[in-house]
């Protein structure tokens, strides 16, 4: 891996600075370096940052000048309202890349988030939609959009961000949309998308198909129990490539193969079951389109819970012009450096707060020690 601090530096300062010239004290190098350790040591807002940096102004002086000391909160903000936000998007996914070249080797889940205190007056909430590769925890790419709703226009935008060459990439039911299994399959991956009524008569075709197979029909089986805490379930993926009649009659893209998922939880006297069925132009493996299923729901688990959680990401009070978005790919770039450093046993929560009290442990996770 190479050194984090300095590939950070290296893209992110060459974002354009939107304040006046003659009045630039603090260059944006260094408004950059105690935004990240800030965040990175626990702080949740512009005047947290700036105390972090007083407290903290030795060690990031071995690392920058800082000639005129710490920025101010107010010279933080208006630094992060005035940056572009499609340029930092981009530099994030460029600075992940170089960071982490392997990351999106296996499964890409894409799931959308709303920052809940993001609001200001008649301005919308902050809605992000994230890339997130699941088996190395970490965020790809991620892109802004104003409400939920508009995630269909969002993720075109997302996917061009990508290298999806080799990649699966897993989308709940928002995304089951033609063009984006199209744009998926000619970037070089598989697409695995949740269906639900939001596709209408195509949802119900599939339904019918599995609920009353055609004679000779062929459907592959897997089955998967998990038993604890008191409560059983029972995961059961079926799947069948017969799908040539669904192509011919929906002109869905590249189709392959069919899934129909079922959840069967036993709790004390209570049964409850789940069905949920899946498109894809992947080959009909049950089995691995169980564990795709199953790792997709990381993005809600070990991204959304986590920047939550840990982050106080809803609570978030930072809300004007381009700032939510900008402090929001600083937490994700601190998130992803985080979960690379962690150790076995270690939380997020506990090592931020270790990267706070303690220089070497945040020298670790910026690996400049």
């Amino acid at each position: 891996m190479q050194q984090p601090l300095a590939v950070f530096l290296d893209h992110f300062s060459g974002l354009e600075d939107g304040r006046e010239a003659g009045k630039v004290l603090h260059p944006v190098p260094e408004i950059l370096l105690v935004t990240l350790c800030g965040v990175m040591a626990g702080a949740e807002g512009f005047e947290d940052i700036e105390d972090y940096g007083e407290s903290k102004l030795d060690l990031l002086r071995e690392f920058l000048p800082f000639a005129h000391g710490i920025p101010s909160d107010d010279t933080l903000r208006r630094f992060f309202r005035a940056v572009d936000p499609r340029a930092f998007a981009e530099v994030f996914v460029a600075f992940v890349r170089d960071v982490f070249p392997e990351a999106a080797q296996r499964l890409i889940a894409i799931d959308g988030k709303t920052l809940r205190r993001s609001h200001d007056g008649t301005a919308k909430a902050l809605h992000l939609v994230s890339a997130f590769a699941t088996e190395a925890r970490l965020v790809l790419a991620q892109v802004a959009t104003a409400e939920k709703s508009n995630e269909i226009t969002a993720i075109p935008e997302l996917l061009r961000l990508l290298d999806l060459r080799g990649a699966t990439v897993s989308i709940d039911a928002m995304g089951c949309q033609r063009e984006i299994a199209t744009q998926i399959v000619e970037g070089g991956g598989h697409y695995l998308l949740g269906l639900k009524g939001n596709q209408g008569l195509l949802h119900e075709d599939v339904c019918l198909f599995f609920e009353t197979p055609p004679q000779g029909t062929t459907l592959a089986t897997h089955e998967e129990v998990d038993k604890g805490h008191g409560r059983l379930e029972i995961r059961r993926c079926e799947v069948t490539e017969e799908s040539g009649w669904l192509q011919q009659r929906h002109n869905w893209p590249h189709l392959k193969s069919m899934a129909r998922l079922t959840a069967t939880r036993l709790l004390g006297d209570q049964t409850s079951t789940e069905t949920r069925f899946y498109l894809t132009d992947d080959s009909p493996d049950p089995a691995r389109i169980l564990a795709d299923t199953r790792s997709h729901w990381a993005i809600e688990n070990t991204l959304h819970w986590t920047l939550d959680m840990s982050f106080g990401e809803d609570a978030s009070r930072i809300r004007k012009e381009n700032a939510p978005l900008a402090i929001a790919t600083i937490r994700h770039v601190a998130l992803n450096l985080l979960q690379a450093a962690k150790q076995p046993r270690e939380s997020i929560r506990r090592l931020r707060k270790k990267a706070g009290w303690d220089n070497p442990t945040l020298k670790r996770i910026l690996k400049i020690s």
